[in-house]
């Protein structure tokens, strides 16, 4: 198996070609490492190899990690996976970044702890049962009075293709996205600019579609087992 230090330089080297390819700078694309089930070594191992994000889909998992680095280190701390709205309040202390937004409900907790958090809704556009995420007419209704939420501070969307083979089968999740966000910032005067879509099986198709993070674990770490 590859090293985490090779792994990290091959993902880096298809971003740029991904970018290259879309007429976009690869600085416009935040690479989140995603270490769900992944040990703190590795996790530590990454951070020596520069990444400063880091995406963890449950909450428990995540404090250990989180408070074994402290604030030092610089590292930005996302929350990817579903949220129990029993677990809010371990969120804005824990994290910079939520990704998955899909319920009002979530962004009022949120905001009720006082401390300024970067939101994500995220869409379900594959109408995959077995995926979360909301739909645009509902995220239309969030956003109508997202503004009456001091805290909150909403910066884009989120979503999760179909795991297939061919990534080119999925574009038009991703490009759909993208016409939604643009969508949505004109009905509502918003200047969102974040599209975290793509993983380890389809980010470079994702980057070509507009993503500006893309959430990899896979293709640093290795299979989970």
């Amino acid at each position: 198996m590859k090293n985490i230090e090779d792994s990290i330089k091959i993902v880096k080297e298809k971003i740029a070609k991904a970018c290259n390819r879309a007429g976009r700078s690869e600085q416009e694309v935040r690479l989140i490492a995603v270490t769900k089930v992944v040990d703190l070594e590795k996790v530590k191992a990454a951070v020596s190899c520069g990444l400063k994000d880091f995406g963890e889909n449950y909450i428990q998992e995540a404090k250990r990690k989180i408070e074994e680095f402290g604030e030092g280190e610089g590292i930005n701390w996302h929350m990817i996976g579903h949220i129990q709205t029993n677990k809010i309040k371990y969120i804005p202390k824990l994290f910079s970044y939520v990704h998955s937004i899909d319920r009002w409900e979530l962004l009022g907790g949120l905001n009720k702890y006082g401390k300024d958090i970067k939101v994500l809704f995220e869409l379900n556009l594959s109408g995959e049962t077995s995926k979360h995420g909301t739909q645009e007419d509902r995220l239309k209704g969030m956003l109508e009075k997202v503004n009456t939420l001091k805290c909150v501070k909403p910066i884009g969307l989120m979503t999760m293709a179909p795991f297939t083979e061919n990534p080119e089968e999925v574009r038009g999740i991703f490009s759909k996205l993208r016409d939604i966000m643009h969508r949505v910032n004109r009905e509502f005067s918003f200047d969102m600019k974040e599209l975290s879509m793509g993983m380890s099986s389809d980010f470079e198709v994702a980057i070509e579609e507009g993503a500006t993070m893309v959430r990899i674990g896979t293709a640093i770490f290795g299979e989970r087992t």
